[in-house]
């Protein structure tokens, strides 16, 4: 059976707070000098939290910016806009827990690519279990599956430009695929092949349980994802993982509302705004210190390695293959 590191969301919550400590040794290597014009950044999740906040400084920076979220469509697009000064902000409104909604999503960007860079940041703590069209769990597919549908759509389509998949040109510089994770996936259960893909019913703690686990799931195929993309250590497409670390954002908003409040207490207390917790989002998203080596994992500006399971190559292929059959069951 699987589990992950935390057994209820105020552990969790705890645990984060303990992260602001830690040392932070690449915080001074983002300024302002970064630019990113004439580059296309398409981001997930982005209404709100994290996702708004990175879209926003990518947007200041000169990025053509691509958004897709539930909602605040297009206004949150237009509010970019507004402050930026930077025209070319685009919005789609998707649910990614639908696999059907994912592939409108690749076919938009269809239209408005080549994208040079990626950020998977979409994701949900439901505090119960939720199916989806497809008969899936919602929080399974917003926090893994969705990812790795669309990442495949868009390698496969050359909407994010590459040799290995597509068989076409990349582009220069090369594109980078940035997901966007948690440090609590560290010591969450190996991935159980017996209940991957089931729908089963759980709480607000199986909820804060899944959601380690899931990520666990996640860093392991952005690993595999990163040796496929780099065939015989050539590197064809980036791909790099990062954890904001504690932020101040709405993930709670489906949580009890007694639970929702304490949480909400501690966030607004000690968590780091979205604003600065975007900041080692997009240094690995644009800095040219992400453009030498693959596979790299930032905690915040903290560079350091996944749980050991995560590179576990046998595991990763696995995860490939059962992946593309779940999703083929389901389509």
């Amino acid at each position: 059976m699987s589990h992950g590191r935390f057994d209820n969301p105020l552990q969790a919550a705890l645990a984060g707070v303990n992260d602001l400590y830690r040392s932070q040794p690449l915080a001074a290597k983002l300024t302002d000098d970064l630019r990113l014009d004439g580059r296309t950044v398409f981001i997930t999740g982005a209404s709100s939290g994290l996702g708004f906040a990175a879209a926003m400084d990518f947007a200041a920076r000169g990025a053509r910016v691509l958004m897709v979220a539930r909602s605040g469509v297009p206004e949150r697009a237009a509010a970019i806009r507004d402050a930026t000064g930077n025209g070319d902000v685009e919005m789609m409104q998707a649910d990614l827990s639908d696999l059907e909604q994912v592939h409108r999503v690749a076919d938009w960007l269809t239209d408005r690519g080549p994208l040079d860079v990626v950020v998977e940041n979409a994701g949900m703590a439901s505090p119960r279990a939720t199916p989806t069209p497809q008969g899936l769990e919602a929080m399974f597919v917003t926090n893994y599956l969705s990812k790795f549908v669309l990442i495949d759509r868009l390698l496969s389509d050359g909407t994010i430009p590459n040799s290995v998949v597509h068989g076409g040109p990349t582009s220069a510089p090369k594109p980078r695929i940035v997901v966007v994770s948690s440090d609590s996936h560290q010591g969450a259960s190996a991935i159980d092949w017996d209940e991957f893909g089931v729908l089963k019913p759980f709480g607000v703690n199986g909820a804060i349980n899944n959601y380690s686990y899931f990520k666990l799931i996640l860093n392991t195929w952005a690993v595999e994802l990163s040796r496929r993309l780099a065939p015989d250590d050539r590197v064809d497409v980036f791909v790099h993982v990062m954890c904001p670390g504690p932020v101040n954002t709405n993930i709670i908003r489906e949580a009890p509302w007694m639970l929702r409040g304490m949480l909400k207490a501690i966030f607004t207390v000690f968590f780091r705004s979205p604003i600065v917790a975007a900041r080692p989002l997009v240094y690995i998203a644009g800095h040219d210190d992400f453009a030498h080596e693959t596979g790299r994992y930032l905690h915040m500006f903290r560079p350091k390695r996944m749980d050991p399971k995560c590179y576990d190559r046998t595991e990763g292929q696995r995860l490939w293959k059962r992946s593309q059959a779940l999703v083929a069951g389901v389509r």
